[in-house]
């Protein structure tokens, strides 16, 4: 599970960390239609929104929470959290979108520790 956090400040668990959140936003565009945004990766309030909506989901898939009203609530914020993704090119796209998140976290992490990455 990704987490609500921030991604983590040592390189190799920020690589990881954003390579579960780009799997698991694929999850929730299709999931619950979120209109997820190309680029979403580079808007740190879409990151945080994202990373924050992944966790709450996680929380009731896992089992942690058995809260039926609660569960209605995050159905219901799905519109609010859809304004937070308004900003970007286009729709999301992961077949397409994939090299260009590739690069910008190569750029943002580093290139010698993302040839050695799982992804």
């Amino acid at each position: 599970m990704t987490g609500w956090q921030l991604p983590p400040r040592d390189p190799e668990e920020e690589w990881d960390w954003f390579m579960r959140l780009w799997h698991e936003v694929g999850l929730l565009r299709e999931r619950y239609r979120l209109p997820v945004r190309s680029r979403w990766w580079e808007d740190a309030i879409q990151v945080e929104a994202l990373s924050a909506l992944t966790t709450w989901v996680k929380m009731y898939d896992f089992g942690h929470w058995d809260d039926p009203p609660g569960k209605l609530a995050l159905l219901h914020d799905l519109e609010r959290v859809a304004l937070l993704l308004r900003s970007g090119q286009g729709p999301f796209d992961p077949e397409r979108d994939r090299p260009v998140f590739e690069r910008w976290l190569k750029e943002r992490i580093g290139p010698e520790l993302s040839d050695g990455a799982a992804d």
